[in-house]
This record gives structure tokens, C-alpha cells and sequence, in this order.
């Protein structure tokens, strides 16, 4: 398969929100009245998705999806409408609460005791967790940190719309967190008609600057968009992912043509189906373009290292272009990064870089050289105590 595309006509505007409209369900001036509501508990990777949904990161959905979006999405990859969906954002109960909720109109959610949110119930409903993952993960191992989380939750799904009323209160990490219509309003105002978002859940290496900077290259901006959220044990936690590319942005990129914004979720390691996902959000934040990875989102060797490039064969109406780069790598011969279209060298010259090698480098000890790491960033990890999820 040839792993590159990069369009001859780029489009040279602003694409529309997905759906067509940006949804805005936050009413932080609301006041509500939860001492005699029925609520539910839930925990801070589902509190940072309503905060989505409230945001319009999620447009067009207007809270956790029903029964017959659920289905839609796990047998066609698109909501009952037609529109491009591939990961479904749900509430899942248990069976007693899920019976005890109808009774009620408008339920509380909370976070740590915390009040937050409303959701406005429309229906409950059972799934086949065995369907959900073998759809969203093409796996039934349990090994696949996506699919052991389907296993363990809960019987019963819950739909509804939401209104956030509270925000989340966490300056440490969400400092560079910006709604999309905040987003849109920056590009408007930087002048920029090309847009070309990163999407990331590690640390920056030089490959990665490369291909960055040859998306600077064509692109009018680059909206890069570290990943903040839970993430499988052993990789790089968000407060040094999110140093690091402060850093490299502060040394090595014109600030007048980059974009630094936080995403606020959780990776779900489901390849392919995560990618256009991915690839959603940054049309809703405003991008017109996506760079696709190569094992976009991928864990292990559950999905074929292009899956997520083919994928987007199927989605032609998804608004937003793909940009599949060929991967990068260090060629001792060129003395410098090269991919496989201008370089003609054999597999003993080419040092490949990947976050699992950054990992085990910097597990080992072993201080990346100024080839595959800025010496900025290298500094920042070896000063970082614990820089694993554990």
C-alpha cells in the first residue's frame, strides 16, 4: 500500500462541526437544585467526557447515545443518521439503578461527591459486551486494555441528554485546554485556511518534529494535540507529555504557525475505529486536516499497521482530509531523518524511532542521543521522577 496522501487541491477552509452545528450544552450560571435528585456516580475519565459533550468536542452528540445510535455504530460505524461514528460514549448502570432511574426525569451526576452535571434520561437498555468488543477492538482478549475494560462494566447502558453546570477545577493540567469554539475563533483570527491537527500520547522524539515540520510545510498551522487521560500501565504520564511539548514548542517551532490545545480523554487502543474518532474531534476543534499515524492508536500487534490509513476508504463523507505521512526514521548512511521515499538505503542503516522504543530507552537508563531526542526534552524526562503510568 503506498502510506502516503497528501492532496494536489488542498481545500482551503475552515470545515463545518461535525453534524453541522456545534453543540454548547455548559451552563456554568445555572443553579440546581440536587438535594431531592436521583444521582449517579461516576468516575474522572467519564466526567471528562460529558465535559466533551458539553463542550461541542463531541458535536453532534448531546449526550450519552441510545439503543438504536449504539447499535448503528457498532454494526455500520455510524449513528442512525448516517454520520461518520465509530466510538460510542455511554453511561453504563447497574441493573437495579438502571430500573430505578426511569422513575425520574432529571438525574444529578457526580464525581467524587461532586455535583456537576444533569442528565435528562430518555431510556435504558441491555448490550452484548462480547459484540462491543469484537466491533470496537476486532479482539476478544482480554489482554487489550479495551477490551478488559468493556468485561468489567456495568449490565445496562443509560441515554440522555446532558448540561454541564460545573467544570472541572484542575489548572495543572487542563491550562492548555480550549473549547472548539475558542479554537475556532484563534484560527479565524491567525488568518489560517489549512489546518493540520497531531493527535499524541507520548513524548516528542525527532521523528515526530520532522514530520510535523513537513506538515508546516504545506499547511497554513499546526494544531498540536497531546491526548490527556487515562492511558494502559507503561506509558509516559500527561504532566511530562505535556512539559516536554512546551518545551520543544518554546525551542523549535515558530509560535505564529502552531497551536498547542489539550484533549482531555481517555485512549481506548481501538486502532482503526479510534483514528476516526480522532480524526472527528479535530474537525470539531476546526482542523481541515489529520495527520494518521502509522498503528494510529494501536496497542500491541492487534491491528495491521496501516489498518488505521485503510479505514478512511470507508468514511469519504467525514469532512476532514487525511494526511498519511510515510514514518520517518534516523539513516546513518543519509546522516539524517529520511523515509522511505528519499532514501535508498538498506535496513542497516535506518535507526527506527517509536514511543515503545523511547520507553524501554528511557526505562533502561539509556539517554536518547541528540539524533533522536532534543537534548531540551531528554533533560526534562531525566529530571521527571516516575514517568510511567503504573
Amino acid at each position: 500500500m503506498e502510506n502516503i496522501s497528501i492532496q494536489n487541491n488542498i481545500i482551503k477552509k475552515i470545515p463545518e462541526p461535525h453534524g453541522g452545528r456545534l453543540v454548547n450544552r455548559i451552563f456554568e450560571s445555572k443553579n440546581i437544585n440536587t438535594k431531592d435528585m436521583f444521582s449517579i456516580e461516576i468516575d474522572d475519565n467519564l466526567r471528562n467526557d460529558v465535559e466533551n459533550i458539553g463542550d461541542g468536542i463531541f458535536s453532534p452528540l448531546e449526550g450519552f447515545i441510545g439503543k438504536v445510535d449504539f447499535e448503528s455504530i457498532l454494526k455500520f460505524g455510524r449513528l442512525k443518521n448516517g454520520l461518520p461514528w465509530t466510538i460510542p460514549i455511554i453511561l453504563d448502570v447497574e441493573e437495579p439503578i438502571a430500573k430505578k432511574i426511569q422513575d425520574y426525569r432529571e438525574i444529578s451526576l457526580k464525581n467524587k461527591g461532586e455535583h456537576f452535571a444533569t442528565l435528562y434520561f430518555d431510556e435504558f437498555y441491555s448490550y452484548n459486551k462480547l459484540e462491543m468488543v469484537r466491533a470496537l477492538y476486532q479482539s476478544e482478549n482480554e489482554q487489550h486494555p479495551g477490551v478488559s475494560k468493556t468485561f468489567k462494566m456495568k449490565e445496562y447502558l443509560v441515554s440522555g441528554r446532558i448540561d454541564v453546570y460545573k467544570k472541572i477545577n484542575n489548572f495543572k493540567l487542563r491550562n492548555y485546554r480550549l473549547e472548539p469554539i475558542k479554537t475556532r475563533e484563534e484560527i479565524k483570527k491567525r488568518g489560517w485556511k489549512t489546518i493540520v491537527g497531531f493527535q499524541t500520547r507520548n513524548i516528542p522524539h525527532i521523528a515526530h518534529e520532522m514530520l510535523q515540520k513537513a506538515a508546516l510545510n504545506i499547511y497554513d498551522g499546526l494544531f498540536l494535540n497531546p491526548l490527556i487521560g487515562k492511558k494502559k500501565i507503561g506509558d509516559f504520564k500527561d504532566e511530562l507529555i505535556l512539559e516536554t511539548y512546551l518545551k520543544l514548542i518554546e525551542n523549535y517551532y515558530p509560535q505564529d504557525r502552531v497551536m498547542f490545545v489539550t484533549l482531555h480523554t481517555e485512549m481506548r487502543y481501538a486502532g482503526p475505529k479510534e483514528a476516526i474518532h480522532h480524526a472527528i474531534m479535530r474537525k470539531n476543534f476546526g482542523c481541515s486536516h489529520f495527520i494518521v499515524g502509522r498503528d494510529h492508536a494501536g496497542v500491541g500487534d492487534y491491528y495491521h499497521p496501516f489498518a488505521a490509513h485503510e479505514i478512511f476508504k470507508e468514511y469519504p463523507d467525514i469532512g476532514i482530509e487525511p494526511i498519511f505521512f510515510p514514518s520517518f526514521y534516523y539513516c546513518k548512511k543519509c546522516l539524517g531523518y529520511a523515509n522511505e521515499r528519499n532514501c535508498p538505503h538498506g535496513l542497516e542503516y535506518k535507526e527506527e524511532l517509536s514511543g515503545t522504543k523511547m520507553r524501554k530507552m528511557v526505562t533502561s537508563g539509556e539517554i536518547p542521543g541528540k539524533h533522536l531526542m532534543r537534548p531540551e526534552i531528554a533533560d526534562v524526562i531525566i529530571k521527571f521522577q516516575d514517568p510511567f503510568v503504573s
